[in-house]
């Protein structure tokens, strides 16, 4: 991974904290757990010690992704944009030409990408089809034609849940 990552403001204060937590909460745990296990003799056979070293290791890559991910972050702020061309960062409203349905999304990085909060990851296939459109414009994805009716540049809020591992 050597590209930059794009992310809101908001999700790089998420990823920091989830790096925090894991380093400062969850590891120490995890080490804890371990220690109990080796206490309970022949390692070979120990259920418990296994699945702490297994846990211990899914914690150690979650940290280095989450760092990895910081230290290409591209922090691209919505509310210091303008215009109304869809881009990283954009709350879009979309009609569907066809049935009148109107949604909003806001396209936004994996790592806050939540279809259900109408957060679209950058690049997901209808992001793709609205990035570089501008109001007016109409898009079509999976034989669905889309017209955008408007772009916002809102602050996007950081999630709020922890990853568990």
């Amino acid at each position: 991974m050597s590209e930059k990552v794009p992310m809101t403001p908001g999700c790089q204060v998420w990823m920091k904290e989830q790096v925090r937590r894991l380093k400062n909460v969850e590891r120490p745990a995890v080490a804890k757990d371990i220690e109990i296990a080796r206490g309970h003799g022949d390692l070979s056979e120990n259920a418990d010690y296994d699945a702490a070293k297994e846990r211990q290791g899914l914690i150690e890559a979650r940290i280095r992704n989450f760092e990895t991910k910081l230290a290409l972050a591209d922090v691209i702020d919505p509310t210091a944009l303008s215009g109304d061309r869809v881009m990283f960062g954009a709350t879009v409203k979309i009609e569907n030409v066809e049935t009148g349905e109107i949604k909003t999304y806001t396209i936004v990085g994996e790592d806050e990408a939540d279809i259900k909060k109408g957060r679209l990851y950058v690049k997901a296939p209808l992001a793709r089809a609205l990035i570089g459109k501008y109001v007016g414009d109409e898009t079509s994805m999976k034989g669905k034609e889309y017209e955008i009716l408007e772009v916002q540049w809102l602050e996007v809020p950081p999630r709020t849940d922890n990853i568990s591992v």
